[in-house]
C-alpha cells in the first residue's frame, strides 16, 4: 500500500557526483521525518542525512559540507545530492520515511529497496 521507490544511483568516479531520488506512493495521510541511511557488507546500516517534515538537517560527520538533502513535500519525495564522493561512500543506500498511512492511527517507519553506489577509479 505504501511504498518508498529509489532511484539514482550508479558508479562514479572519486571525486563526481550523484544524486539519488526517493519517491513515496500509495494511501498515505501524511510524512514526517525523511532520510537516506547506507549500508556496506558486514557492518550496521548508519544514517547518512535526514530531514523533518518542517526542513531541519541533520548529517553524518563523514557527509557533511558533500552530501546535501532536501525533500519536495508535495511530491512526497526526498533527494540526496552528494558531490566529492569518496571510495568509503561505497554503499548500499536505503531511503527511510515515517508515514502515517490512511488506514492506520500512528506512523511508522518504512524503507525503500535500496540503492547501489559505488565510488571507484
Amino acid at each position: 500500500q505504501v511504498q518508498l521507490v529509489e532511484s539514482g544511483g550508479g558508479l562514479v568516479q572519486p571525486g563526481g557526483s550523484l544524486r539519488l531520488s526517493c519517491a513515496a506512493s500509495g494511501m498515505i495521510f501524511s510524512i514526517n521525518a525523511m532520510g537516506w541511511y547506507r549500508q556496506v557488507p558486514g557492518k550496521q546500516r548508519e544514517l547518512v542525512a535526514a530531514i523533518t517534515g518542517d526542513g531541519s538537517t541533520n548529517y553524518a560527520d563523514s557527509v557533511k559540507g558533500r552530501f546535501t538533502i532536501s525533500r519536495d513535500n508535495a511530491k512526497n519525495t526526498v533527494l540526496l545530492q552528494m558531490n566529492s564522493l569518496k571510495p568509503e561512500d561505497t554503499a548500499v543506500y536505503y531511503c527511510n520515511a515515517n508515514i502515517r498511512a490512511l488506514a492506520e492511527f500512528r506512523q511508522r517507519p518504512y524503507w525503500g529497496q535500496g540503492t547501489q553506489v559505488t565510488v571507484s577509479s
